[in-house]
């Protein structure tokens, strides 16, 4: 999934060039080239696609020439995660009636490769033969509040005991909710990573968004033909604007979560990088090392690479420069940065933002 805007990385990613394009950690590898590269060590390339809203199609064929074009799937209105699944997995099952399907940020930080694909493989081999709803669930470390999370029980699936049945989905919670989370030991992460077989994940929109399974199932034959962008054209947006996390996986009795660890991020925020990035001795963190620091510490600096910048007397602060914008603001204020992205907007015009 590459169609999001990831308006909490503004100044650097805006609608017309979002994070999943962006090089956040200055690795020289994009995020979305990062997803396809991980995935392409253990599944075929032309079983990969990238589905992404149509805007973006010409820079998906750029950063990933080797992707088959026929592999992207261009959505022509932002609807949220629940369409846009329910359109691949449509696609799929007309292609192969047994598809299983992996659903994945193309955004997210995996810094364990083979631990993440062995979990991967734990999962295809669940969902092959059973018709369950399989989401990869992050053993926490700290009380995060800027994640979901995943209750899970005792019951385990049949075909592997380290797979548990889902109790409750609860959105992003309080400190003190998250502390109680953490210290009970039965919460996960929820790390938007998803597992199943196109015909489970079909019947569950069938019973639980079942308008918006009519609407695309009318349009079965035109799947995979010439016919297939006119007739997406003309109902997508009229979908209803859902997750997949709300529409099905919080209705669905048959959730199940795999508990993980292989060095996950969703790169949220800029904070993020704080757990990512090296840091200097006085804890900054430097992306792009073209900047000059004088009695400053805490900071998360990124500034262009043709650029020379000196900061001096600044504490943990988040300084983000591009050619469009300059962001200065504490990081104890960055889940606020959408906020500035909104006024930004209607002060001085989408072109910024």
């Amino acid at each position: 999934m590459a169609g999001g805007v990831g308006s909490r990385f503004w100044p650097a990613s805006t609608k017309e060039n979002p994070k999943q394009f962006l090089d956040i950690l200055g690795t020289g590898e994009t995020l979305i080239q990062a997803t396809y590269r991980r995935f392409s060590q253990f599944i075929l390339p032309e079983n990969i696609y990238i589905s992404t809203n149509s805007i973006y199609t010409e820079t998906v064929k750029k950063q990933l020439p080797q992707l088959p074009e026929d592999n992207i799937i261009p959505e022509p209105a932002k609807r949220n995660t629940a369409p846009c699944v329910l359109y691949a997995a449509a696609k799929l099952k007309k292609k192969n009636a047994l598809a299983n399907m992996i659903v994945s940020p193309s955004d997210h930080l995996i810094t364990d490769e083979k631990a993440f694909q062995h979990q991967i493989e734990i999962g295809l081999a669940e969902t092959s033969e059973n018709n369950v709803l399989l989401t990869l669930g992050i053993k926490p470390h700290a009380p995060k509040t800027g994640f979901g999370y995943i209750q899970f029980s005792e019951e385990s699936a049949a075909t592997h005991p380290e797979i548990r049945k889902v109790k409750t989905f609860t959105e992003k919670p309080d400190l003190e909710t998250a502390k109680v989370f953490l210290e009970s030991g039965e919460f996960l992460w929820n790390a938007g990573i998803f597992i199943w077989n196109a015909n489970a994940i079909l019947n569950a929109y069938d019973k639980h968004l079942h308008d918006m399974y009519v609407a695309i199932d009318q349009g079965w034959e035109y799947l995979n033909t010439e016919k297939e962008a006119a007739f997406i054209n003309s109902i997508y947006s009229t979908l209803e604007n859902e997750s997949i996390d709300y529409g099905i996986l919080e209705k669905s009795k048959s959730v199940y979560v795999l508990p993980s660890e292989f060095g996950w991020s969703d790169l949220g925020t800029w904070g993020a990088l704080s757990e990512l990035l090296p840091v200097d001795e006085n804890q900054n963190i430097i992306v792009n090392k073209n900047v000059l620091v004088i009695n400053a510490s805490g900071n998360i600096v990124s500034i262009p690479k043709n650029k020379i910048t000196a900061i001096a007397g600044l504490q943990d602060y988040i300084v983000v420069d591009t050619p469009s914008g300059l962001l200065i603001c504490p990081k104890d204020d960055e889940q606020t940065i959408k906020n500035f992205v909104a006024e930004v907007k209607v002060k001085f015009g989408e072109k910024f933002v």
